[in-house]
């Protein structure tokens, strides 16, 4: 059974970081994608990055240039190193992770950006 672990969240000031981390378990086979997403308070879920299991990632709009993906394969484990917070940042965070056609979701991590 396929299980998905978020941590790392927090609260921050504005213009600080945070550094999230995914756990992916329950295959011995790499996650042919793997993302992040978040929800801010009233909003909708929207993407904020993900990461194939060869090759580029892609980022939204709003955190390119602040916010850096990356993954481990062999571990099936994926981060997101998030610098020069806003407020505006402030969400819970979501790992997903593709797997032989379906989707598995983590339980989110709260993030939170004060100005």
């Amino acid at each position: 059974q396929v299980q998905v672990v978020e941590s790392g969240g927090g609260l921050v000031q504005a213009g600080g970081s945070l550094r999230l981390s995914c756990a992916a378990s329950g295959t011995t086979f790499s996650f042919r994608f793997m993302g992040w997403y978040r929800q801010p308070p009233g909003k909708q879920r929207e993407l904020v990055a993900r990461i194939p299991s060869g090759g580029n990632p892609n980022y939204a709009d709003s955190v390119k240039g602040r916010f850096t993906v990356s993954r481990d394969n062999a571990k099936n484990t994926m981060f997101l190193q998030m610098n020069s917070l806003k407020p505006e940042d402030t969400a819970v965070y979501y790992c997903a992770a593709l797997f032989s056609g379906s989707v598995y979701w983590g339980q989110g991590t709260q993030v939170t950006v004060s100005s």
